[in-house]
């Protein structure tokens, strides 16, 4: 015989029991103690009023304006530098170009006075009188005693000029030589003081187509035909074949020796 514990008959055997799995439990929340940001939220009063805030929104259009303005005057007062600035320099080149100019002008007016003066001969004083005298007849031979005229070379050989009261002519304001239309001559060309081509001119127009006497030393040196009154003073002497004969006649007409 045994002795076994009695058993309960509402009870499953432990075959029938299922074992049971354990229920998780929930952990606590964890709370974070917040900032202390030393504001009592308590003690904030009530936000700006809307009047509050449109006064300070013109506040701020007036300052933006303000600000706008003085940007805008240093911008003029700027520009108006460059433009002062630029004007300054304007000035100054143009003055620049009239002094340039006006010194340009001057040297152009004293070289053209040097070269008018360069070109412009001094008178030439003859070593003997010129005298000129119209030709009232022409005689073949020589001229007897107590004629008034001076025995010359003619074409046809010794001749008699007649002449009549002429001018004496002491400095001329040139003498030369040039070149005639023909080619290969020379034609000497003389030029007259002013005192002198008043009376040269009244000699030329009363001896219109007739001869006129050029003698230096009592001997006789050319004689040429007047063509047309000379007014001006500038005497062209026609003839001399070539350059060589033309150097002689200026010499004689200057009174120089042979």
């Amino acid at each position: 015989m045994r002795v076994v514990p009695r058993r309960n008959k509402d009870r499953t055997g432990p075959q029938d029991a299922a074992p049971r799995s354990p229920v998780p439990q929930q952990a606590p929340p964890i709370t974070k103690p917040l900032p202390q940001t030393g504001i009592d939220t308590a003690e904030l009063g009530p936000g700006p009023s809307e009047e509050t805030l449109r006064r300070r929104a013109r506040a701020a259009e007036r300052r933006r304006a303000a600000a706008d303005a003085k940007r805008s005057r240093t911008a003029q007062r700027q520009n108006a530098a460059r433009q002062d600035k630029a004007s300054r320099e304007h000035r100054s080149s143009l003055l620049v170009m009239i002094v340039m100019l006006a010194l340009l002008i001057a040297i152009v007016v004293v070289t053209g006075g040097l070269f008018a003066a360069s070109m412009t001969t001094r008178p030439v004083t003859l070593a003997s009188p010129l005298h000129i005298y119209p030709v009232i007849q022409t005689v073949p031979g020589q001229c007897p005693a107590g004629t008034q005229g001076i025995t010359g070379q003619s074409a046809g050989g010794l001749a008699c000029y007649q002449l009549s009261q002429g001018i004496a002519i002491r400095k001329v304001a040139d003498l030369g030589i040039q070149k005639a239309r023909t080619r290969g001559a020379y034609d000497v060309a003389v030029t007259l003081r002013t005192n002198d081509r008043r009376a040269f001119a009244a000699l030329t127009r009363a001896t219109l187509n007739r001869d006129l006497a050029f003698v230096v030393r009592d001997r006789l040196v050319t004689v040429p035909r007047v063509d047309t009154p000379i007014l001006d003073g500038k005497v062209v002497i026609t003839g001399p074949p070539n350059r060589a004969e033309a150097n002689r006649l200026v010499r004689s007409l200057k009174g120089a020796n042979r």
